[in-house]
């Protein structure tokens, strides 16, 4: 397997998940946006997590909805030099997202959310984003917010 592609392993044991590379911080689409602006407040957590040593990813879903935009040039440069290769969006996630999705009220607009918080919670990642309220629902299932 490219070691580009994907952080997981290639085989995971079976009945285990696949597991991304060292716990670390995914951000979520509107964390994003914000952390690329001077002086947000989202900038300024992006900071202070960088100087104590943090990693960061992101999921391909927050990528893409990232991509969507409106991006300025700038905007979109910083973050594809954070975010190389975001982490991929695997069948296990799929199912995890659709548990997340049945048990925190199905509301269409809450799929994407349930599958971001289901890529960080098979890596083992907390989450940063600016609409907390839209996660609280998957604290049960494990997700924990940076």
């Amino acid at each position: 397997m490219d070691g580009d592609r994907s952080r997981c392993a290639p085989l995971a044991p079976s009945g285990t998940l696949p597991r991304c590379g060292p716990v670390m911080i995914h951000f979520d689409t509107n964390f994003l946006i914000e952390a690329t602006v001077a002086a947000s407040s989202a900038h300024e957590r992006f900071l202070v997590w960088a100087a104590a040593g943090e990693t960061f990813g992101m999921s391909s879903v927050a990528w893409a909805e990232y991509l969507c935009g409106p991006l300025d040039a700038l905007g979109e440069a910083i973050a594809r030099q954070m975010f190389a290769n975001p982490e991929p969006f695997l069948a296990v996630d799929a199912a995890k997202a659709a548990e997340l999705f049945n048990h925190a009220g199905r509301r269409s607009r809450s799929l994407a959310d349930c599958m971001i918080a289901a890529v960080a919670l098979r890596c083992g990642a907390r989450v940063a984003t600016s609409n907390k309220s839209d996660f609280a629902a998957f604290h049960r299932f494990g997700l924990v917010l940076a």
